[in-house]
């Protein structure tokens, strides 16, 4: 079951080999592990991932949470597949040591937790998401905040959330409502509703931890305007004593569950705070504790945001992946017609025989090991961010890693979507029925486009302010990189032509950049950012599969055994068939920003 959940030996090839993580263990945040241990834990997600996980994903899909007028209801095996996540001391293997956590270098991490969402999505995003929540704590709660909540989420005795869309707002969160009133005790109370909580309300753990959006109106109790009077709070489903102990419920209430096309095993919900449900201490409002400066909530969230967006990502090309493994397994069984080589009159051949079947399971294999790359990679600069010794080396790294994670939110959650509608069309017929599982990995994908901010906000947020960033400094590094890899490719001979074809690309990108750039109206400048997106996106992960086939090229060279030697030629051919098929499309895709195709902006909503 487990390589149809995930390739190993691709982790192992991207982690080892292409991005060297052995280096990482020598700097003091990541002393406590080597090669060895980093693969041990690998070994203990995929065992989780087989053992625990994957067994319920289909109930999970056809059996949803519900709400039985108490409490919502989950299916049993979620909270012992999370459990055993947990006691395995998973929750903090990306925590430093000496905040009770393994010390494991994040991108290991990121490649064991693909294991858990290609085999279960919908439970693994509970545990994606206390993580994201504890990590935010460690890095802005007080000592008091994060042992009486970090300490139980890490220890699966508590699940976090993140409270941020309301009804009326949706992404807009400068329109939030929630308000926040002093207490005398230094405390809060908070009064608003939640929309669109992945995890808000179950009872699979003694407690969740909801960290909340609010504003904490002025002496007429007006609320300030815009985001910059948006603040942060701790807000529990239960109230925690000093001593950590559990105490009286809080005021928040479960308002309706959100039934969902797909991602159904993961409850989502619209909660009220503070309509007087309970009534905490005596009073009614959802008792909450201010998170760092009051004012500061959004830039604060934005740590969890981006956290999750790369979860996103990961989710979107683990789902990818295994789907192309189910397809790849379909078409190597599943016989029907014949090919020139087996004669009129010969047996059926597998439909891997046949080229149009190849080409749909290259474009998967492409599509889902390109974006694997693409959140390892970005899951590197993270460690990078946090463990170069050199100040220069972790601004640089921070810069590139908040230029590229709109392409990790968004490519993975497009392209891995298509590769699961081609895995559907490799199975034919079947695939479209739900005695096998593609079918759900498209419904389970489609999600990840829209939540964590839509394909259109991460557009305007690249061209709108990450290209831009000190100065274009980040795209400047992305430029250096990008040509690296092109001299580095063009040295070897089979690859000089890709690497002219990158580097026409890229070049071309960066025109289109500098064009927009001079535009006076920011209207115009991002009328069309979402293709903007789409070609930045298809070139970086272009530049991501060359730099992948220089060392498979290398490798290859020096291969004894047949199959690895396979291993490294299918690399190359998934290189091949992107750069063949997909880089292609990058002009089609500038073609619409130089000059700007006004046809979106100027169209008038009484025609549409």
């Amino acid at each position: 079951m487990s390589e149809l959940i995930l390739s190993r030996r691709d982790v192992d090839f991207l982690l080892q080999e292409w991005l060297a993580t052995g280096r990482l263990t020598s700097r003091p945040q990541f002393a406590e592990h080597d090669q060895y241990s980093c693969a041990s834990t690998l070994d203990v997600y995929e065992l989780m991932a087989k053992q625990y996980f994957a067994p319920h994903n289909k109930l999970n899909d056809s059996r949803e949470p519900q709400f039985d007028g108490t409490e919502v209801r989950l299916n049993a095996e979620v909270g012992i597949a999370l459990s055993h996540f947990s006691d395995a001391g998973l929750m903090a293997a990306g925590m430093p040591v000496d905040k009770g956590g393994m010390g494991l270098p994040s991108v290991v991490e990121r490649a064991g937790m693909a294991f858990l969402l290609a085999a279960n999505i919908g439970t693994a995003a509970y545990a994606v998401l206390t993580i994201a929540n504890a990590n935010l704590l460690l890095t802005y709660g007080t000592a008091g905040q994060v042992r009486r909540y970090v300490d139980a989420m890490l220890s699966g005795h508590a699940f976090g959330t993140m409270c941020l869309s309301e009804p009326q707002a949706g992404s807009s969160l400068s329109d939030i409502r929630t308000r926040a009133v002093p207490d005398a005790d230094g405390r809060y109370r908070l009064f608003g509703n939640k929309m669109w909580i992945s995890g808000g309300e179950h009872s699979i753990t003694g407690n969740i931890v909801h960290l909340v959006l609010a504003k904490i109106p002025d002496a007429t109790g007006k609320v300030p305007a815009g985001v910059k009077g948006i603040s942060l709070f701790v807000v529990p489903k239960y109230l925690v004593g000093e001593d950590g102990g559990r105490g009286e419920r809080n005021d928040i209430a479960l308002a309706g569950i959100n039934h969902k096309m797909g991602y159904r095993g993961t409850v989502n919900c619209l909660l009220n705070f503070g309509e007087g449900q309970f009534k905490p201490e005596g009073a009614g409002g959802a008792i909450g504790e201010l998170v760092g400066e009051p004012g500061k909530g959004l830039a604060y969230m934005f740590h969890m945001m981006n956290e999750a967006r790369i979860s996103v990502g990961l989710g979107a090309a683990a789902l990818a992946y295994t789907g192309y493994l189910h397809a790849l397994d379909y078409a190597r069984e599943r016989r029907q017609g014949r090919t020139k080589a087996s004669g009129a009159g010969g047996d059926q051949v597998p439909i891997v025989g046949h080229a149009d079947v190849r080409r749909m399971l290259l474009a998967q294999k492409a599509y889902a090991q390109g974006s694997l790359a693409l959140c390892l990679y970005a899951a590197m600069l993270s460690d990078e961010l946090h463990s170069q010794p050199d100040e220069s080396a972790r601004r640089e790294a921070g810069l590139l890693l908040d230029l590229l994670t709109p392409v990790v939110k968004t490519w993975p959650s497009q392209w891995g979507l298509a590769a699961n509608d081609l895995a559907i069309q490799v199975h034919g017929g079947y695939g479209y029925t739900r005695e096998y599982n593609v079918e759900q990995f498209y419904r389970d994908n489609r999600l990840n486009a829209i939540h964590e901010g839509t394909t259109g906000i991460q557009a305007l947020d690249l061209l709108g302010r990450k290209v831009d960033a000190e100065q274009g400094c980040a795209l400047r590094l992305l430029d250096a990189r990008v040509e690296a890899t092109c001299r580095l490719a063009s040295t070897v001979e089979t690859l000089a032509g890709h690497a002219r074809s990158l580097g026409d690309h890229w070049h071309r990108v960066r025109s289109v950049t500098e064009s927009l750039a001079a535009l006076a109206g920011a209207d115009e400048r991002l009328a069309n950012a979402s293709a903007y997106l789409d070609a930045f996106g298809h070139v970086v992960v272009g530049w991501l599969w060359l730099d992948q086939a220089v060392t498979a090229a290398t490798a290859a060279e020096a291969c004894q055994s047949s199959a690895e030697l396979s291993f490294y030629r299918g690399k190359r051919a998934a290189c091949d068939y992107y750069f063949g098929w997909e880089l292609g499309k990058v002009p089609g895709m500038l073609a619409v920003l130089d000059p700007v195709e006004r046809t979106p902006l100027d169209a008038d909503e009484d025609w549409l």
